[in-house]
C-alpha cells in the first residue's frame, strides 16, 4: 500500500511539473521563432536596402556584418549577464533590446540613412546574442535532463519555420517589385528619384514596427508570468583551458570549419533574391517566395538528417550532405534559367544538419573541456558578418555577376567537407 503511494504521489509531481513548465516552455519557443524571423528578414533586406539606398553589393552585405558581429561581440557579455540577473530577466533584457533595434528603422527610413540602418541591426543582434544565450539552455532545463534533447528540437524547429515564413512575409510587405536600372535612374528627374528611393525605404517601417511592438509584447507577458526557478550550473573557465583545447584537432579543424559554415549559410541566402532575378530571370517577389520554399527545405532538412543519425554516423552524415551541397552550388553557378533557383533552394536541404552536426563533432570526447569548446564554435559564427562582405566584394569586382560571387560558398563546402573527411571524431593529445 505504501508503495502505491509512494508510486501516485511521484506521478502526480510529474503532471504538476510538466504543467508548470508547459506555459514557459512555450514563450521560450516562441523565442526561437521571433529571432528566426529576424535573421531571416535580412536576406529581404540585403536586396532591398541595395535599392533603396542606392549601394554596392559589398556595401549591402554590411548588413550580414552589423548582426553577426554584434554576436561576436555580445558572447562573452551575455554569460556574464546571465549569471547576474537569471534566465527570465535576460530575456526581458533580450527582447528590450531587440525591438529598439526594430524600432530604429522608422528614423532609418524617413531619414534615409543606411547608416542608423546598420545601427539599428548591429543593435538587433546584441538582442538577439542575449536571447540566444539564455533561451537555449532555459529550454534545457525546463523539465526533465532526459528529455532536454527532445525540447531544444522543437524549439529549434520553429526557428526553420521562421525561415520559411520570413521570406514570404518580406516579398509581400517589403519587396515592391520596383527596379529601375542606372540608366533609368540616371535618366529620372532629382525629386522623382528620391521619391522611388523614400518610397522603398518606407515599406520596411510597417513591418519592424509590428515585430518591435510584438515583442514589447512578449516582453510583458514574460514579466508577469512567473517562471519556474530552475538552478543554473555556471562553470568557471580557466584561460588555460580556454586555449589549451586547440590542441585537439577535431576542436581546432571545428572552429574554421563552423566559421565558413556559417559563412556560406549567410551568402546563400543573403544573395539569394539577386542570383534568382540574375540568373532565372524572375522578379524580385517572385524569387522572395523561392526564398521561402529554401527555407521550407532547410527546415525538412532537420527532420530528415535527425532520422538518418539512427543509420549513419554524425560524420559520414556530415560528409554526404557536404557534398550534395557543394554540387548544388557548383550546378547553380554553371547553370542558366530556373535550374539555377532550384539548384539554390536545395542546398537548404543539405545544409540544416551542418551547424548541429560540427558542433557536436567539434567538442566530442573533450569531457571538462567541452565549455571552453563550445565557446569557440560560437564565437566562430563570425563567419557570416566576414564572407557576405567578401563574395559582395567579389561580385563587385566581377562586374556584378552573381554567379561569380557563389564561388565563395563553394570554396566554404570544401572546407567543411574536409573537416568531415579529416577532422570529425579525432582529437590529438
Amino acid at each position: 500500500m505504501e508503495i502505491l503511494v509512494n508510486e501516485s504521489l511521484a506521478q502526480s509531481k510529474t503532471g504538476q511539473s510538466a504543467k508548470k513548465y508547459l506555459l514557459p516552455f512555450i514563450l521560450v519557443t516562441g523565442l526561437f521563432f521571433l529571432w528566426g524571423m529576424a535573421h531571416n528578414l535580412d536576406s529581404i533586406l540585403i536586396p532591398h536596402l541595395k535599392k533603396a539606398c542606392n549601394l554596392t553589393n559589398s556595401q549591402s552585405a554590411l548588413v550580414d556584418t552589423s548582426v553577426f558581429f554584434a554576436y561576436f561581440i555580445m558572447a562573452i557579455p551575455s554569460g556574464f549577464l546571465l549569471k547576474r540577473f537569471g534566465y527570465k530577466h535576460c530575456i526581458i533584457i533580450g527582447l528590450l533590446v531587440f525591438a529598439g533595434g526594430a524600432y530604429l528603422f522608422v528614423p532609418a527610413a524617413n531619414n534615409l540613412s543606411y547608416e542608423i540602418f546598420l545601427l539599428a541591426l548591429f543593435i538587433i543582434g546584441c538582442g538577439l546574442a542575449i536571447l540566444e544565450t539564455t533561451a537555449n539552455p532555459y529550454a534545457a532545463v525546463l523539465g526533465s535532463p532526459a528529455t532536454a534533447g527532445r525540447r531544444l528540437n522543437l524549439a529549434a524547429s520553429f526557428n526553420g519555420l521562421a525561415a520559411m515564413v520570413a521570406p514570404i512575409v518580406g516579398a509581400n510587405f517589403i519587396l515592391s517589385g520596383k527596379e529601375y536600372s542606372k540608366d533609368a535612374l540616371a535618366a529620372m528627374q532629382e525629386t522623382e528619384r528620391l521619391h522611388y528611393f523614400m518610397d522603398e525605404a518606407s515599406s520596411v517601417k510597417l513591418p519592424y514596427v509590428i515585430l518591435g511592438t510584438v515583442l514589447l509584447l512578449v516582453a510583458i507577458a514574460f514579466l508577469f508570468v512567473k517562471l519556474p526557478e530552475v538552478g543554473q550550473q555556471p562553470e568557471h573557465v580557466e584561460n588555460s583551458n580556454f586555449f589549451s583545447v586547440w590542441k585537439y584537432r577535431n576542436l581546432s579543424f571545428g572552429v574554421v570549419a563552423q566559421f565558413f559554415y556559417v559563412g556560406a549559410q549567410v551568402c546563400i541566402t543573403s544573395f539569394f533574391i539577386r542570383m534568382a532575378q540574375q540568373g532565372a530571370n524572375v522578379d524580385e517577389k517572385t524569387a522572395g517566395y523561392y526564398l521561402g520554399i529554401y527555407g521550407f527545405l532547410f527546415m525538412l532538412g532537420r527532420f530528415v538528417g535527425t532520422f538518418l543519425l539512427r543509420f549513419l554516423s554524425s560524420r559520414k552524415l556530415l560528409i554526404l550532405f557536404t557534398a550534395f551541397a557543394l554540387l548544388l552550388c557548383l550546378a547553380a553557378i554553371l547553370g542558366e534559367g530556373m535550374s539555377v533557383v532550384y539548384a539554390l533552394g536545395s542546398i537548404g536541404f543539405f545544409m540544416s544538419i551542418m551547424f548541429p552536426t560540427i558542433f557536436a563533432l567539434g567538442i566530442e570526447g573533450l569531457g571538462d573541456q567541452t565549455k571552453a569548446a563550445s565557446s569557440w564554435l560560437i564565437m566562430s559564427i563570425v563567419g557570416g558578418a566576414i564572407l557576405p562582405y567578401g563574395m559582395g566584394s567579389l561580385i563587385d569586382y566581377a562586374g556584378d555577376s552573381i554567379q561569380i560571387g557563389y564561388i565563395v560558398p563553394l570554396v566554404c563546402f570544401v572546407v567543411v567537407l574536409a573537416y568531415g573527411w579529416r577532422g570529425g571524431g579525432v582529437s590529438d593529445e
